[in-house]
């Protein structure tokens, strides 16, 4: 897992190292080098995991938010810490 995600990154910035290389020629600026750091910055998403919830009757655990209830006894799920 650790592999794929340094493999990924390391893509991420021949991929943006060249592409702002290939702007600089063309308009003659160093601003794209400058705007190359940010990039991850500006795709990256929220990484706050939903709270676990259980049901009180049998143990049932989600984190899924899609879920109110109990999928086998019905009971509404509590918000566990």
């Amino acid at each position: 897992m650790v592999r794929a995600r340094t493999a990924t990154a390391v893509v991420g910035i021949v991929v943006s190292l060249l592409i702002s290389a290939v702007l600089w020629w063309q308009f003659n600026s160093l601003v794209f080098f400058l705007f190359v750091p940010f990039v991850p910055f500006l795709f990256r998403g929220s990484r706050e995991e939903p709270s676990a919830r259980q049901c009180p009757t049998c143990g049932f655990r989600t984190r899924d938010r899609g879920y109110e209830y109990c999928p086998s006894d019905g009971t509404r799920l509590e918000s566990r810490e």
